[in-house]
């Protein structure tokens, strides 16, 4: 980003100082008086008048106050608004990581598997210093997002620091469409215990994970492990499909708290049309902390209802709702307008869901083991059948947990 814009922004910043400091400010016609008065005076005597337009001014100044409120409000220009619509409106190339701002940083929620992130070996807790170039503390997380994604084929460079062991790393990545599928890994890991993993949460995601279900129930489930580790999310409607596949009809799923209420305050229940309730299997969730958003919907709201257990690490704390206002020009605001809680009113945001059964494992080596698997599936059906070289600690605890639940469960009969 050029050095001009900040000059500019912080000039024009300062105001918003002035304003927390003038709590005498009853209204926006009082306070708006100091933002004119800095508007004319940066107008008439910043150095380059390319940058002291009134429309540059203006855009500036609401970039800067969008993003200082959090990571996750925006002011788009008309252009940035038409991209953000094409983004969502289908595929896009990029390089398979999900990214957040923590304690102000640039940090990876998580690589999306077999992506180019995931093979460059970016792993979650990483943190972005450098995108093509230009240190990310003096950009936001949506200027990020969109250097990072391009036209498949092209070429990104990022530089990563990993706190765990402080090395930094300059990395090339060639940008591919993204598309990963949801639902993976679906199996009878031991008799009568089953796995599936969920990586995101999409469209597809309740459908898939309930064929997958209903295949392993007819194998003969009695528990069953549900790994959201390193999943960073998506859709609310998919995270409330997959939990209602737990939940009996009306079960509260999640709630949303805002200052509008008729906009804001939503409750979203099960329908309960088909579940598999607590009689069926006990049930163990994995979570880390790349499970973030909609993985923590899910995770907390089964803990809640005391539907599964919980093991592995603190997840990540992203629970917040963004709204999206068109504006009559073109442009647009996105803006934090609520935020989300569980069944029993825990807020998620910057807290995260804690596991009932605490096992560290470091991302590291979860990393590695995944990547091992897929070495493996690209190689003889012999070596399908050796043994690890990196043991899942995580999985293996959830594995024992359910032994003895479903060892529990039988006493009640």
């Amino acid at each position: 980003m050029k050095l001009k814009f900040f000059a500019v922004v912080s000039l024009l910043l300062a105001l918003s100082g002035g304003v927390r400091a003038a709590e005498s400010f009853t209204n926006a016609y009082e306070a708006i008086g100091l933002f004119t008065k800095v508007l004319e005076e940066v107008h008439r005597s910043y150095v380059d008048t390319d940058e002291a337009t009134y429309d540059a001014l203006i855009h500036h100044a609401l970039s800067g106050m969008l993003q200082n409120l959090d990571p996750y409000s925006q002011f788009m220009d008309g252009a940035e608004y038409k991209d953000m619509k094409d983004d969502t409106a289908g595929s896009f190339g990029g390089i398979g990581i999900v990214i957040s701002m923590k304690d102000n940083l640039l940090t990876v929620v998580s690589p999306m598997e077999d992506t180019p992130g995931f093979r460059a070996g970016i792993i979650s807790g990483d943190i972005i210093i450098e995108v093509e170039g230009e240190e990310t503390r003096e950009m936001g997380l949506s200027e990020s997002i969109k250097l990072m994604r391009g036209e498949p084929g092209t070429e990104v460079n990022i530089k990563t620091l990993r706190p765990s062991t402080h090395k930094i790393e300059e990395i090339t990545i060639i940008r591919e469409e993204i598309d990963v599928a949801s639902v993976k890994d679906a199996n009878m890991v031991q008799d009568g215990i089953g796995y599936i993993r969920i990586t995101q949460f999409n469209e597809p995601t309740g459908e898939r994970l309930k064929a997958e279900l209903e295949t392993l129930v007819n194998e003969g489930l009695n528990g069953l492990v549900l790994d959201l580790r390193g999943n960073p999310g998506g859709l609310l409607t998919s995270a409330a499909e997959v939990a209602e596949l737990f939940l009996p009809r009306g079960e509260l799923i999640v709630f949303t708290k805002g200052r509008e209420e008729n906009m804001e305050n939503r409750r979203f229940k099960s329908n309960g049309l088909i579940h598999y309730t607590a009689k069926d299997f006990p049930m163990v969730i994995l979570v880390n902390g790349g499970s973030a958003s909609a993985s923590e919907i899910v995770a907390g709201a089964l803990q809640d209802q005391k539907r599964a257990m919980l093991v592995g690490e603190k997840t990540f704390g992203k629970g917040s709702v963004q709204s999206i206002r068109p504006l009559e020009d073109g442009s647009a605001i996105k803006l934090t307008t609520a935020k989300y809680y569980t069944p029993s009113e825990r807020v998620i945001h910057e807290h995260g869901i804690e596991p009932d059964y605490t096992v560290e494992m470091p991302a590291e080596d979860l990393f590695l083991l995944r990547t091992q698997k897929l070495q493996k599936k690209e190689e003889t059906d012999d070596l399908l059948n050796d043994e690890p070289e990196i043991r899942d600690v995580q999985l293996d605890a959830a594995i024992g947990a359910l032994k003895g639940m479903i060892i529990a469960q039988e006493w009640k009969k």
